[in-house]
């Protein structure tokens, strides 16, 4: 059975332990906890973190029976600044050497935009965008194969520097180290004026070229508006084919960790009913 979680910050920016109880009553498997932005009070620069730092959060979340199952740390490594980028890259290797104390093994982020803030520019599509984004997941690497953990790279449709199935396996294929690997979100794969194929051979697609890489998955809804995708919705509001996807899951990845994003104290709870229902439905399908 694929196992729920939340991301913690959905629930808002709150003392570690009210922020643990706000999310213990929905009965997450477990969180994706992005530290500056759900945890008040965390800094946001490298150089404050510690094993019991660490132990501590895995702590106050296990006592509630929530796992950590992705540490969010997300950079611009390809930021225009160089000082900037490698501010980042800094904090996001510090996230990497503490990870196992927070009793999980990825660090996620997306890979960025020439614009600072990540926004779209039309630079980001240059090779030598994409060749600066590898050398600074060169440099992640080599501090995730010390420590045994795990970079976990998310791409965005249109405006990031990896932006489509393709792009991403390319990067696998370049960066050839089991310690990258994929945080696959299907929504954020879409192109921005829709699909071409049915959701069925997108999701095919992208198992059959990323499958083996996916460590972990967000999900979310959307739906198109006026010809453009709007991919901000909670799980279940939209026209994603979530059956199509789970089935595929359940074949390709059984127990992963699966991340709903988009969701409040209003709607979580019929969010997680939502996608727990399909994933029943969906045992032991195999993909058409």
């Amino acid at each position: 059975m694929l196992q729920f979680g939340l991301r913690a910050h959905d629930f808002g920016t709150l003392p570690a332990e009210l922020l643990a109880d706000t999310l213990a009553p929905f009965h997450p498997s477990s969180i994706q906890l992005a530290l500056s932005k759900a945890v008040s009070g965390s800094p946001t620069a490298a150089g404050f973190m510690s094993p019991g730092y660490a132990r501590r959060l895995r702590d106050i979340f296990a006592e509630r029976e929530i796992a950590v199952s992705v540490l969010g740390c997300y950079i611009n490594p390809v930021h225009p600044d160089p000082n900037e980028r490698n501010r980042g890259l800094l904090r996001f290797e510090e996230h990497l050497r503490y990870a196992r104390d927070f009793g999980c093994s990825i660090v996620g982020t997306e890979t960025g935009s020439r614009g600072a803030d990540c926004t779209f520019h039309p630079d980001t599509e240059k090779k030598e965008t994409f060749d600066l984004l590898c050398l600074s997941l060169e440099r992640l690497i080599r501090t995730a194969e010390r420590c045994a953990s795990i970079i976990g790279v998310e791409a965005v449709a249109g405006t990031h520097t990896v932006s489509s199935i393709e792009k991403m396996q390319e990067l696998l294929r370049r960066l050839d180290s089991p310690n990258l690997q994929v945080i696959y979100d299907p929504v954020n794969l879409i192109p921005l004026t829709g699909f071409s194929e049915s959701q069925e051979a997108f999701f095919a697609r992208a198992f059959a070229s990323l499958g083996q890489k996916i460590a972990a998955v967000h999900v979310k809804d959307f739906r198109m508006e006026s010809g453009i995708k709007k991919g901000t919705l909670a799980s279940g509001t939209g026209d994603l084919d979530y059956a199509s996807l789970f089935r595929h899951l359940q074949i390709c990845k059984p127990n992963i960790d699966v991340i709903l994003e988009n969701t409040l104290p209003s709607n979580a709870a019929d969010a997680l009913a939502f996608v727990r229902r399909l994933a029943r439905e969906t045992t032991d399908e195999k993909p058409v």
